[in-house]
């Protein structure tokens, strides 16, 4: 086993985003990873959840738009090499928790890999709208996640990922995409109490 330290990085107090510009992207709050019985369940999954609707209500109160992504398969995606198979489309392990539900005004996203703007209409719809800010939360840290938010990034979005609604399958790997939003895509870390829609 070798140690090793994550570089700190910058926690913000308190994110003021214009509401009429901003975006928040729920990522993956699906059952196969966040229930207890999912085929990929990530431990501790289900404790942003309260975090997340408090975004949500937040944002609702605000009209900010609001994405839900939703990792999507087929039963023979090339993805299962890697992963058990999860989220197969239709399955109850594909339905968006139920503490969380969409509704008909939020966009939903199905992505067939971990970026959400791979093979999909998210960055041409965020444009339609008018989009320059993205809160970026959910499942898992290290890979939807950081992926999802690389791209942002990479596409000009202003990124901001409150740190207490995302979880990984391990500390190094939640602290190290921490450190990566910070460092390689100079997004904001901030907590879900600290973010504000004007």
């Amino acid at each position: 086993m070798i140690t090793v330290e994550v570089p700190e990085f910058k926690v913000v107090e308190n994110v003021q985003l214009p509401a009429s510009k901003t975006s928040l992207i729920i990522v993956d709050m699906q059952n196969d990873f966040v229930s207890s019985s999912g085929a990929l369940y990530v431990k501790g999954a289900e404790k942003i959840i309260p975090r997340i609707q408090n975004l949500i209500r937040k944002a609702r109160e605000k009209d900010v738009l609001i994405v839900f992504t939703m990792d999507t398969h087929r039963q023979d995606d090339f993805e299962f090499r890697v992963w058990p198979k999860h989220v197969i489309e239709g399955s109850w392990g594909w339905q968006i928790v139920d503490e969380l539900k969409p509704r008909e005004e939020d966009v939903i996203i199905r992505k067939m890999r971990y970026d959400a703007f791979f093979g999909t209409p998210l960055d041409h719809i965020l444009r339609i709208k008018g989009i320059e800010y993205v809160v970026v939360c959910g499942v898992v840290a290290n890979i939807c996640v950081l992926h999802t938010v690389g791209t942002a990034a990479l596409h000009g979005y202003k990124v901001v990922v409150p740190m207490d609604a995302t979880v990984a399958i391990t500390d190094f790997d939640y602290y190290a995409a921490l450190r990566q939003i910070y460092f390689l895509y100079r997004g904001i870390i901030t907590k879900s109490d600290g973010i504000v829609f004007e």
